[in-house]
């Protein structure tokens, strides 16, 4: 079973998807939208970097070595409390600011910009409402 935050990605990515129906590269930037919005859950990060990293590894193990994470400072046998995630050796919002800036663009280059913030509006509106059929006291 889903949890609730997965089902509100889930309706913003069908809602953007069947704003963007027509367009074909405001689907791809909505695909690349929802990527950079999963980046931001920290098993979805650490797996995509470690399959892209195996990937890599089968054609070029160079480049799959320059392509692990700096090493954690290590206190008193520990690991730091403070555990930042890297995608491909690079911090994670570096990998969130290039694809949200690449589905801005194709957004824009599609003429589909107006389409994705009425979309957006759209489904913040349900979520506000589904949040207050089912009582929840704190909607975000």
């Amino acid at each position: 079973m889903c949890s609730y935050r997965t089902n509100y990605f889930i309706l913003i990515l069908l809602i953007l998807g069947v704003a963007c129906i027509l367009r074909p590269l405001a689907i791809l930037a909505t695909a690349l939208s929802a990527l950079a919005i999963a980046f931001f859950n920290d098993s979805f990060a650490a797996s995509f970097s470690e399959k892209v990293t195996r990937t890599v590894r089968k054609f070029s193990p160079r480049l799959a070595a320059k392509m692990r994470p700096p090493h954690m400072p290590v206190i008193r046998g520990r690991p730091s409390a403070k555990k930042s995630v890297y995608i491909c050796g690079q911090p994670r919002l570096l990998f969130v600011l290039l694809f949200s800036a690449a589905s801005f663009l194709l957004w824009y280059s599609s003429g589909s910009l107006l389409y994705v913030s009425w979309a957006y509006v759209i489904s913040i509106f349900g979520k506000f409402h589904g949040s207050y059929i089912f009582g929840l006291s704190n909607p975000l």
